[in-house]
C-alpha cells in the first residue's frame, strides 16, 4: 500500500475536490494534514494546496490534478 499525505486546510473547496478524487484509490492510504497546524507547512504550501506528497521520495503532485494525473503519480511511485 502506498502511503501519501494530502496537505490542505479546513474550508478549502479545492482540497475537498482532491479528497474526492483520491477516495477512488483503494491501494493508497492518505493522511490529511492541515497546513494551519505548523508555520513551516503554511510557508511551503499556502498558495499551492492541495498538495499530494510522498514522504519516502519527497515527490509532490500539486493542484490542479485530476484522477488520471493522480493515478500516474501513484503508479510512478511503485
Amino acid at each position: 500500500m502506498v502511503e501519501l499525505i494530502l496537505f490542505g486546510t479546513l474550508g478549502c473547496h479545492l482540497c475537498e475536490e482532491a479528497e474526492l478524487i483520491l477516495a477512488h484509490f483503494k491501494q493508497v492510504n492518505i493522511e490529511l494534514i492541515d497546513i494551519a497546524e505548523q508555520d513551516q507547512w503554511q510557508d511551503k504550501y499556502a498558495i499551492r494546496i492541495p498538495v499530494l506528497y510522498h514522504a519516502e521520495t519527497g515527490k509532490e503532485l500539486c493542484w490542479p490534478f485530476e484522477q488520471v494525473q493522480a493515478q500516474a503519480f501513484i503508479n510512478a511511485l511503485n
